[in-house]
């Protein structure tokens, strides 16, 4: 009986954190669709616009931000610096749960990201040209393509129906449900706070080698951990740092060995900002 309330609550959860996350990344779509053909314009220019509009794409919630960035970079509109920053500024579809969460914290935290992407990217920038690392070696040149004015029934079958509900909205609440239950037996069976309250370090490690992932679900246990106190915020920050969602997926298909140097690149900022900020207190 009592671990079918559980269920309820858990499911009930899980359907009101879905619900808004699905009117969020509606918003955030439209908001793409509208802009897109532009982007370019904006990004074209000096060093460190590439590196703060680059962030600011990463930072907004989901993966078109990155799937963005990714183009760009492609195409040669952004330096490898701002494409790694980009992946530190994002959090894919992890955002949308943490606003919907806790969204003072999850502000703050995008703020802290976005700054830190731009830091980042002029730090890789000058470590790619001090090392002559190279970089977009195997990227070939795609077209792109901008969005087409369509009609609102165009609209709701393409980008709420076939992207937004199939592609995310359905794996959203699955792991968020999964992750939900996982911290649930976890505290009946378990004392995570305990053990984390003892094993800070370890679950910054942990976080950075489950940010390697280029999915979105995985990282959600560490949201709601969070949400539910039970990690401090330096985890979640590492976290956020690493993982990109489905932002390195388009970059796979081009360049594995960038997609590679990406992630190594943000879990060596991970893990330094990471443990850094557990020493304060976080």
């Amino acid at each position: 009986m009592l671990t079918n309330m559980f269920t309820i609550e858990i499911l009930a959860h899980s359907l009101q954190i879905t619900a808004l996350v699905f009117l969020m990344m509606v918003l955030v779509d439209w908001i793409d669709v509208r802009t897109r053909g532009r982007v370019r314009d904006w990004v074209s220019g000096k060093k460190f616009r590439e590196y703060l509009l680059s962030s600011f794409f990463g930072a907004t919630p989901g993966c078109t931000g990155s799937f963005l960035n990714v183009s760009l970079y492609i195409h040669g509109f952004i330096s490898f610096g701002a494409l790694v920053g980009a992946m530190i500024a994002t959090s894919g579809d992890e955002s949308f749960v943490m606003f919907a969460e806790f969204p003072a914290v999850a502000l703050l935290l995008h703020v802290l990201l976005f700054v830190l992407g731009i830091i980042f990217g002029f730090v890789t920038d000058f470590l790619v040209e001090r090392f002559r690392i190279k970089t977009c070696e195997e990227c070939e040149a795609q077209e792109y393509h901008p969005n087409q004015e369509g009609s609102l029934k165009h609209y709701v079958i393409e980008h709420i129906w076939h992207h937004i509900i199939k592609k995310h909205l359905l794996r959203i609440f699955l792991w968020t449900f999964f992750a939900l239950w996982f911290i649930h037996l976890g505290t009946e069976y378990f004392n995570i706070e305990e053990f984390v309250r003892n094993n800070p370090h370890f679950m910054i490690l942990l976080a950075a080698l489950v940010g390697v992932i280029p999915e979105s679900g995985p990282h959600l246990i560490f949201v709601m951990l969070f949400s539910q106190g039970t990690i401090p915020f330096s985890v979640l920050l590492t976290s956020s740092m690493v993982q990109d969602g489905h932002g390195m997926l388009p970059l796979l298909s081009y360049s594995v060995k960038d997609s590679i140097m990406v992630k190594l690149f943000n879990m060596m900022y991970g893990l330094i900002v990471g443990y850094f900020v557990l020493l304060l207190g976080f």
